[in-house]
């Protein structure tokens, strides 16, 4: 990850981390990195955990996943395809169809972008 986005290690964030307030204290770091990193968006499929209130101080809003790669196809279409197609085809053991790599993405809670994908499958390939 360092290779393609340099400044992707966020350090010093454990003191931050001990002055918010989560539902569950062990995610507490996962802020703290999110704020000390200048983050938008943080990306997690726990959004309970990560309740708007706590994070609006800090210009962060908590998204699922499938809502964060649904708004990167809304803004770059044809980057996402891409690198979906890419990512299908880098798969060797065990190689994916095209059908098989989106009921895969589904399996994991990504329906709406299944959805959004779906109809370029011919693309993916």
């Amino acid at each position: 990850m360092e290779q393609h986005i340099p400044d992707a290690i966020v350090e010093c964030y454990e003191t931050l981390a001990g002055q918010l307030t989560l539902p569950d204290e062990g995610d507490r770091h996962v802020l703290a990195a999110a704020i000390k990193g200048d983050a938008e968006i943080l990306v997690t499929a726990n959004l309970r955990h990560f309740p708007a209130p706590q994070l609006a101080p800090y210009g962060i809003e908590a998204l699922h996943p499938d809502q964060f790669v649904l708004r990167l196809i809304e803004r770059a279409p044809a980057r996402v395809l891409a690198a979906a197609r890419d990512h299908r085809q880098s798969l060797k053991y065990p190689p994916r169809s095209v059908d098989e790599y989106l009921a895969a993405l589904e399996k994991l809670g990504l329906a709406g972008t299944v959805g959004a994908l779906r109809p370029f499958a011919a693309l993916l390939e």
